[in-house]
């Protein structure tokens, strides 16, 4: 018999707060996490702000020094990663929990991205080792120059996998562990998979969701010159435009978010509070283009109609969308493209709303920190608002939940994420009954 998989816990770090709670009161404010990028100096750049972590301190989770030395992304994945384990019953940082986890059957899925090069010394040796008079690298003096100033723990650091091994080592969890990158549907991914696992009987709980951060002059300097990025540099917190006619592109954040994903027998025996049941999930690839969805979010459409048929549901079930909604000018087209496909006469009728609105785009952490803002909708029976969406585009004409939260009965919710590269995971979540 296949398990039924349930989250007991959650946790986010990201733009708008540390914690759970304050990033959800944020977010039935209207509140912006977007503001001049302070991380570096992006005075020259054609986006000059972003959606940074703001005054974050590991050690309000943790002592252990080990996790200090942790990349940007690894320090906010170990602080969500303590909060989610908190609420679900799982002790971290001790060689003898004493929670009663077979650990070998405690596994981790994230969808996490690499650390940020460290520029200054990257450049600085890619300078020092040009010899102007050939005209050409001298690959010896580079390598000096590199091997003199580099830190080797940085750079071990700039690998994707570092999240989950410092989540294991956190945890101590010695179950199936994996670590994809699937550009923005990455963390989605993850929890889909982990689901995946579960239901196989191959783990009874799973540590699931993201960790990202591309704010460093390399990742801006991407996003820029596929002009993905808004310029709108003196309002940054009305750049984010999802839905809207004046939406000119997306606003580079970061952050963490994980969730605790368990089989309802663990979850039953373990007396931990249940928060939502995860029903269904789909996965797709556009096979179209690198950067560009397909015209007609066939993609989309696939992935959002095998999580229905995963779910064992009929899209007249769905209560709320939580969207993709980048705020890009073909996102929004396309994804409302395929909402319409799927959903047909319903699709004006059903609320689908963008969070990242307000919290930025968190890459490969994205679709976690916004399953997370589902369960939450489901919990009190709010929809979270489109921020910023003053001006109406006539080709996008559902209800994007415009500007104020939404007191109405949520049960059921979609939660939808589009990469680069045509990546595509949609996971389904209801009211745990």
């Amino acid at each position: 018999m296949t398990e039924r998989v349930v989250i007991t816990g959650m946790g986010i770090v990201c733009p708008l707060g540390h914690d759970v709670e304050t990033l959800w009161q944020s977010l039935l404010a209207g509140q912006s996490g977007m503001a001049k990028t302070t991380l570096f100096d992006a005075s020259t750049f054609p986006t000059t702000f972003d959606a940074e972590v703001k005054n974050y301190d590991l050690t309000q989770f943790t002592a252990n020094p080990q996790y200090q030395h942790g990349n940007r992304g690894s320090r906010f994945a170990v602080g969500a990663t303590v909060q989610a384990c908190r609420q679900g019953g799982i002790d971290v940082d001790t060689t003898e929990p004493t929670d009663g986890i077979d650990r070998t059957r405690l596994g981790i899925y994230l969808g996490a991205g690499e650390g940020p090069v460290d520029t200054d010394i990257f450049f600085s040796a890619i300078i020092e080792g040009w010899n102007t008079e050939t005209n050409e690298m001298d690959w010896g003096r580079w390598a000096k120059v590199s091997f003199d100033r580099m830190d080797p723990r940085f750079e071990l650091e700039q690998e994707p996998n570092m999240p989950v091994s410092h989540i294991a080592m956190l945890t101590g969890a010695r179950g199936p562990t994996r670590s994809c990158l699937t550009a923005c549907a990455a963390s989605t991914q993850s929890v889909g998979e982990a689901t995946m696992i579960i239901r196989k009987g191959d783990a009874d709980i799973m540590i699931a969701g993201g960790a990202h951060s591309m704010i460093h002059p390399l990742g801006l300097t991407g996003f820029n010159r596929l002009t993905a990025l808004s310029t709108r540099n003196d309002s940054p917190q009305t750049a984010s435009r999802p839905f809207s006619a004046s939406r000119d592109g997306f606003i580079l954040g970061e952050g963490s978010a994980i969730l605790i994903l368990e089989s309802l027998s663990s979850a039953k025996k373990r007396g931990v509070e249940i928060l939502a049941e995860v029903i269904g999930y789909g996965s797709s690839s556009d096979a179209f283009r690198v950067t560009d969805m397909h015209e007609d979010g066939r993609g989309a459409i696939q992935a959002m109609t095998a999580a229905l048929i995963d779910a064992g549901i009929r899209y007249q079930d769905v209560d709320y969308i939580n969207t993709h909604g980048t705020s890009t000018a073909e996102n929004d087209l396309i994804e409302t493209k395929a909402i319409k496909a799927v959903f047909k006469e319903k699709a004006k009728r059903v609320p689908a709303s963008s969070v990242k609105s307000m919290l930025g785009h968190l890459i490969g952490s994205a679709g976690a920190a916004e399953l997370i803002t589902c369960v939450l909708a489901i919990r009190d029976n709010i929809v979270p608002p489109t921020m910023n969406l003053n001006d109406s585009d006539p080709q996008l004409d559902l209800d994007y939940v415009p500007n104020e939260p939404r007191k109405m009965p949520v049960n059921v919710v979609m939660n939808e994420s589009f990469g680069f590269g045509g990546q595509n995971n949609v996971v389904i979540i209801k009211r745990y009954e």
